[in-house]
C-alpha cells in the first residue's frame, strides 16, 4: 500500500562524508545530485487533497498553499514525492536559493502565509518517489524510483522540478564547487540498488568546509543552569563595527564548567561589578528560548568550522577547531571569508 499522510512516513537520511565517493565502494554504483537547502518535504497527494510532510512531526501544507494548488493541478494522479521545498530570489541570469526568504514563510497569521505565497513563493525540487496510484515503492531499488520520478515528474513544470543527477563522481565534484554560487550546500550520493530506508543514513552527502578566526563576543548559559551553553562569534566589518555571525556549542559538561572560569577574567562588568548582559535578535524559530547572553571583552580569538555564509551569519553552527591567541581580534575581519562565485540556479535544475 503506497504510504499516506495518515502514517507519515520519516526521510531517508544522509550520512557527511569527507570527499564526493569514488564510484565502485562497499554501497555499490552511485548517483549523484545536488544537496538542495531548503524545507525537506514529503508530499502526498491521493487524487484529490494534498498534504505537506516535514522531516519533523509537524506539517507544512498550511504554509504553502501555492505549492497545494500547484500539485493539485499538476500531478497526473495519485503520488508521493520525496524532495526539498526551496525559495529564489536574484535578477533573471543570477538567481539562487534564499533560506532568509524561506525561513520567512513559516508564520502563524493565515494573512501572512497568503500575502508570501505571493511575494516569495516557493518551489519544490523533486529527487524521489515513494508511491504512485497505490502501490508502494519503498522497496524498489532507487534507480528504479528515480527513472519513475522523472517519467511522472520531468514535464510538469514550474513550481514542480527535479533535481539533475550523473553516475560522474568528476562531475559531481565540479557541481560540488559552482552549484554554491547558486546557494546550494553540498553534494548527496544515492546507492542505485537500495530501497527506500526511512530515518536511515543511507545515503552520502559532501558538504563544504571552510576555518575563519573570529572574535568570541559573549556566552550564554547551558539550558541545565551549568556551565557555557555557546559562545556568539563577530567578525569586523569594513567600517569597524563588530557584527554577530553565529555561534559554537556542543561542549562536553566537563567543559562547560571550565569555559565559566576561563572566560570570567573578560566578562563586561557594570559600575556594581555586575556582568552586562545583551540579546541577540529573536526569531520565529528562537520561540520562548532565552536569547539573553553574557557580553565578553572582544580579544579572544577563536578559530571555527564552517559550511557557508548567509548574508553576514554562518548558515549552520560553526564547528570549534582551535583557540588563537596569537590573533589580533581587530584583524578577524569579513574580507577573510571565500565568497563562492555566483552562479544562476536555473543551471542546477534538470
Amino acid at each position: 500500500m503506497m504510504p499516506s499522510a495518515a502514517d507519515p512516513i520519516a526521510p531517508m537520511l544522509a550520512k557527511a562524508v569527507d570527499a564526493v565517493p569514488e564510484q565502485g565502494g562497499k554501497l555499490g554504483a552511485l548517483n549523484y545530485e545536488p544537496k538542495w537547502d531548503g524545507f525537506r518535504a514529503i508530499v502526498y497527494f491521493d487524487g484529490e487533497t494534498v498534504e505537506i510532510g516535514s522531516r519533523g512531526s509537524k506539517m507544512l501544507t498550511r504554509y504553502f498553499p501555492e505549492l497545494v494548488e500547484a500539485f493539485t493541478r499538476l500531478l497526473p494522479g495519485p503520488c508521493v514525492l520525496d524532495g526539498e521545498i526551496v525559495v529564489r530570489s536574484g535578477e533573471q541570469g543570477h538567481e539562487k536559493l534564499d533560506w532568509e526568504a524561506l525561513s520567512q514563510r513559516i508564520h502563524p497569521a493565515a494573512s501572512r502565509v497568503a500575502t508570501l505565497s505571493v511575494a516569495t513563493p516557493a518551489m519544490f525540487v523533486a529527487f524521489d518517489l515513494l508511491g504512485a496510484g497505490d502501490e508502494s515503492y519503498l522497496e524498489r531499488p532507487f534507480g528504479e524510483r528515480r527513472a519513475a520520478l522523472d517519467e511522472l515528474v520531468g514535464g510538469l513544470g514550474h513550481p514542480v522540478h527535479l533535481s539533475q543527477t550523473t553516475t560522474d563522481p568528476a562531475l559531481a565534484a565540479r557541481w560540488l564547487v559552482e552549484f554554491e554560487g547558486a546557494g546550494l550546500d553540498g553534494v548527496v550520493a544515492k546507492p542505485l540498488a537500495a530501497a527506500y530506508a526511512p530515518n536511515k543514513r543511507v545515503m552520502l552527502k559532501v558538504k563544504h568546509h571552510r576555518t575563519a578566526d573570529v572574535v568570541v563576543l559573549g556566552y550564554r548559559m547551558h539550558t541545565s543552569g551549568t556551565g557555557v551553553g555557546s559562545l556568539l562569534l563577530g567578525l569586523y566589518t569594513a567600517d569597524g563595527a563588530l557584527a554577530n555571525v553565529g555561534g559554537i556549542s556542543a561542549f562536553t559538561d566537563v567543559r562547560r564548567r571550565e569555559l565559566i572560569d576561563e572566560l570570567a577574567p573578560l566578562v563586561t562588568r557594570d559600575a556594581k561589578g555586575d556582568p552586562v548582559r545583551g540579546a541577540t535578535e529573536r526569531s520565529r524559530f528562537s520561540g520562548s528560548k532565552d536569547v539573553s547572553f553574557v557580553r565578553l571583552d572582544p580579544t579572544l580569538v577563536v578559530e571555527v568550522r564552517y559550511d557557508q555564509l548567509e548574508g553576514q551569519r554562518f548558515r549552520h553552527t560553526a564547528q570549534f577547531d582551535r583557540w588563537r591567541p596569537d590573533r589580533d581580534a581587530r584583524s578577524c575581519t569579513f574580507e577573510q571569508l571565500e565568497r563562492p562565485v555566483s552562479y544562476d540556479l536555473n543551471e542546477v535544475l534538470a
